[in-house]
């Protein structure tokens, strides 16, 4: 079985991608700084795959390193080469992404998102690996669309980091052109939430989220008062943000159909978005919350934050075709498991 790599493979999504991949027989490779993630999520998940007598003795290797150090990347390619397990293929999920944030740290932003792939992508084409699957945002594409966002839709965004994705994906695209070697997915994603089944995975960032889930998870649990909504005045039914929330579970099967496509398809470069293909509000992520899970969510007004927009939906039709990919849970599921995880995991990991 191939050998994969994964960058910032101890946070949210590649954890649980991490694991994916090992129970299907990968050999997994994760490089994280843990600068918001902790060892303690990959701890689980040998503890888990022991308890299934799945052995990862010599199938799962952990290195602590930041991608912007070329001679760390070098040297975790020479060893597997030295030790005749040459990475087949990389999933890059390595970087800062809090839209707020990255206009309060922009320089940052482009030093690990852009300057950190670059090096990446440079040790990759040393060591003749050219299959990609890269984590990319639906925050490339325009804010003014109000109806599902196709991948031919026009890209301008309107953060730092949409700006520092959009920048990766362009390098991509030269990369691309300059070698008949490349096979490369560019996933576009949107708001993933909810948790692993067995509650040994979920969302616990160690910095201030971005997102609204972790908050939810604070206020239902009672170690936060109330739930901030930012802005009642948006252009949308009940004027509260509209986002497409896809479950983390849905959203990592997205990533393994698409390695498994790029390693069968050489010659490759796609852009496809991974989203439920459905929006919902705020408000309305309150309620299914309350309903589902028997609690209570109170939550206040605030002033809108810098980089937010009304609305932003997937079509996900391209890789429902393409990836043979189809998200089966809904949004109700995505709170019930979220739920779950908070409950389980009252201090995180």
């Amino acid at each position: 079985m191939q050998t994969i790599l994964i960058t910032g493979g101890a946070g949210f999504i590649g954890s649980h991608t991490t694991l994916f991949l090992l129970e299907l027989g990968y050999k997994v490779i994760v490089i994280d700084s843990f600068i918001n993630s902790t060892p303690s999520s990959l701890k689980r998940i040998n503890q888990y795959l022991s308890n299934k007598n799945i052995i990862t003795n010599n199938n799962f290797e952990i290195i602590k390193g930041d991608i912007r150090c070329e001679n760390t990347l070098n040297n975790i390619f020479l060893s597997a080469q030295k030790e005749k397990r040459k990475i087949d293929a990389v999933i890059h999920f390595a970087g800062l992404k809090s839209v707020p944030e990255s206009f309060i740290k922009k320089s940052e932003y482009w030093d690990n998102n852009v300057n950190g792939s670059i090096n990446l992508f440079k040790v990759m084409d040393k060591y003749n690996c050219r299959y990609l699957v890269f984590s990319s945002s639906a925050a490339v594409y325009a804010s003014f669309y109000k109806e599902n966002i196709k991948e031919n839709s026009k890209l301008l965004p309107n953060s730092p980091y949409g700006k520092t994705k959009l920048a990766v994906e362009n390098i991509i695209k030269d990369l691309f052109l300059s070698s008949n070697n490349w096979s490369i997915i560019v996933l576009r994603y949107f708001n993933p939430i909810g948790a692993h089944s067995s509650q040994i995975l979920g969302e616990s960032p160690l910095v201030k989220p971005s997102n609204i889930f972790p908050y939810l998870l604070e206020v239902a649990s009672r170690k936060r008062d109330v739930l901030d909504v930012f802005g009642n005045n948006w252009e949308t039914s009940d004027g509260t943000t509209v986002r497409d929330y896809i479950h983390i579970n849905d959203l990592v099967d997205g990533h393994v159909k698409a390695l498994k496509f790029a390693l069968e398809n050489k010659r490759t470069l796609l852009h496809l978005n991974l989203g439920l293909g459905k929006g919902t509000s705020i408000l309305e992520l309150i309620d299914i919350f309350e309903k589902y899970n028997n609690c209570e969510i109170p939550y206040r007004y605030k002033n809108r934050r810098i980089g937010d927009i009304a609305i932003r939906i997937a079509s996900n039709k391209m890789a429902c075709e393409i990836l043979n990919w189809k998200p089966q849970k809904n949004i109700s599921e995505m709170c019930i498991d979220g739920w779950k995880w908070q409950i389980k995991n009252q201090l995180g990991y």
